[in-house]
């Protein structure tokens, strides 16, 4: 028997990380970022307002051979199974009974290897840029130049920071920009990102501009540094993250590859460090790293016997809590609240909940996860009318809300239940739910000031020229129902609090791009740095966000 696991170790290693994947994959309750790529999905385009399209694709492809939950996460799973064959291939120095326990250390390449999310196609792309940098490093080939480019390109189409992977493995080796391969390579995955920079255009660079300068900028607290650096350590680990992370940057390189890896690993940790002095940063932004992480770390283990003593005491360890996981993930046997509406709260009462409602489209108030997670368990389809407070997200563009104008729909929340007569106890909380014989809602209206930055001095009054050319959904239900009830305000914020309202006379159907209403108001505010928004609301419905993010200097 020891022969034979001697013999097909790595068969079985890869075997049994696939199967354990699959019934993860089919068992396991949709998260709720998972479902709103589910979404995505079903509006396949070449890109979305919060994502590039990589997830969307991997998504549509598993979903279109298992309509479920296994489906969802199919391409996912194979692709963390695929990265983990790359990384092995990018070894110099192989020791597989090491590769494996550095691998089955790191818990999150295990709980989260099969949840179909932007990361996991993003690990298994950053070892492919790597696998494909290591032949160009050595030969600039018309070939590897290719490759490179092709792995460049699948990269940009999962996650925007994947831009931080190329960056710093072209300053680690500054010598390729002498070489014209590098030119050919950057010109190639420029003209396969060209869909996407279309997109991007088309809508105004609206993502870049929501990453860059509004998505996670939030007034500074301590706790978003500590908390990052303690889930850096966590999400290495969470026990062995005290023995690869201190491996990796011991490790002195030894080839080019290797050296573009530690700088990469280093400029993604430090890039997001100083990030967190802007905002929260989430533990899973690093993801990239782990593929480096697992290189940089075996080759320094490697001769590092008694490292690799501890590294292997402790695994057994990490493999416990991760199959108490995989149980808990699973089994709703674990009396604790965050578990259990984490994994275990939406499979039932989106059936009840939809008798209730008669099969009609449903309206969430405020939450792209909870109207993703009821779509996909009730098979209603269902809308997020996103609150002005909020960010916005795809449900804002995505055609949903015009589809419903004038229809009979549910409205849906957790919160303020007093505003509904009905509602129904779950797993989540009590649901409330109302009526509407005809719903109308102008989230998805965006309106223009032509710019984004205004400067006036403290006692003047504030001039806004507004335009928008009214889709083909509002501009029939204006036409046919011109008393239609709704109010529209300026709010401004400053460091991200609503601190003030002024409403104004919007009327929706006179406004056009080439003759812009003119509006004037006047904001009384003391002198400083605020930014406001256009909003629309509609009676019992959310005050939506229908402008960019305006910046306003008072002087």
């Amino acid at each position: 028997m020891k022969l034979f696991f001697r013999q097909h170790q790595r068969l079985l290693f890869y075997a049994a990380w696939i199967v354990l994947g699959l019934l993860q994959s089919g068992l396991t309750e949709l998260q709720d970022d998972e479902a709103y790529y589910w979404v995505y999905s079903k509006y396949l385009d070449t890109g979305y307002f919060d994502h590039p399209p990589m997830i969307a694709v991997l998504v549509k492809m598993g979903y279109a051979i298992f309509p479920n939950e296994l489906g969802v996460r199919l391409f996912p799973l194979l692709l963390n199974v695929l990265s983990l064959v790359i990384i092995e291939k990018l070894l110099n120095y192989k020791n597989d009974l090491l590769f494996y326990a550095i691998t089955l250390s790191i818990a999150a390449l295990q709980l989260a290897g099969f949840i179909a999310v932007p990361d996991i196609p993003l690990i298994f792309f950053t070892a492919l840029f790597f696998f494909c940098y290591k032949k160009f490093a050595v030969k600039q080939s018309l070939s590897n130049s290719l490759l490179l480019a092709v792995s460049i390109a699948l990269l940009f189409y999962t996650k925007y920071h994947a831009v931080l992977i190329v960056l710093f493995t072209l300053l680690s080796n500054i010598k390729l920009f002498a070489k014209p391969q590098l030119y050919l390579s950057g010109f190639i995955a420029l003209v396969l990102f060209a869909p996407h920079l279309f997109w991007q255009w088309e809508h105004n660079w609206i993502s870049f501009r929501y990453h860059l300068f509004e998505s996670n900028v939030n007034t500074y607290k301590f706790s978003f540094t500590t908390d990052y650096l303690a889930g850096q350590i966590l999400i290495a680990g969470p026990i062995a993250g005290f023995i690869l992370l201190p491996a990796a940057f011991l490790y002195k390189t030894r080839s080019a590859t290797e050296k573009a890896m530690k700088w990469t690993i280093t400029g993604i940790y430090i890039f997001f460090f100083l990030s967190s002095f802007r905002g929260k940063v989430e533990a899973n932004w690093t993801s990239p790293a782990l593929v480096l992480l697992i290189v940089l770390s075996h080759q320094y283990l490697n001769e590092k016997l008694n490292w690799q003593k501890w590294l292997l005491r402790l695994l057994p360890v990490t493999l416990l809590l991760v199959m108490c996981m995989r149980v808990f993930m699973i089994v709703d046997i674990l009396p604790v609240k965050a578990i259990q509406k984490r994994y275990h709260a939406w499979k039932e009462w989106p059936q009840q909940m939809k008798q209730l409602t008669k099969g009609l489209p449903i309206v969430f108030s405020n939450s792209y996860q909870r109207a993703s997670k009821y779509w996909f368990y009730s098979g209603q389809m269902t809308y997020s009318q996103n609150d002005v407070a909020e960010h916005r997200n795809n449900y804002n563009f995505w055609p949903i809300e015009g589809e419903m104008i004038g229809k009979p729909v549910y409205f849906l929340d957790i919160y303020r239940l007093n505003r509904f007569t009905d509602s129904l106890k779950t797993p989540i909380g009590y649901v409330g739910y109302r009526y509407d014989s005809s719903f109308i809602s102008f989230a998805s209206y965006n309106i223009s000031t032509g710019n984004r930055y205004k400067a006036i001095n403290q006692n003047d009054s504030l001039v806004l020229y507004c335009s928008n050319y009214m889709n083909r959904y509002h501009n029939l239900y204006i036409k046919k129902n011109p008393g239609t009830l709704y109010s529209s305000t300026l709010i401004f914020f400053e460091q991200g609090k609503i601190i003030k309202t002024i409403p104004f006379s919007l009327q929706l159907e006179k406004m056009g791009t080439k003759n812009p209403e003119p509006f004037s108001v006047y904001p009384d505010l003391p002198k400083g740095k605020y930014h406001f928004i256009i909003s629309i609301k509609v009676p019992g419905y959310n005050a939506t966000h229908n402008s960019e993010n305006i910046e306003l200097i008072v002087e």
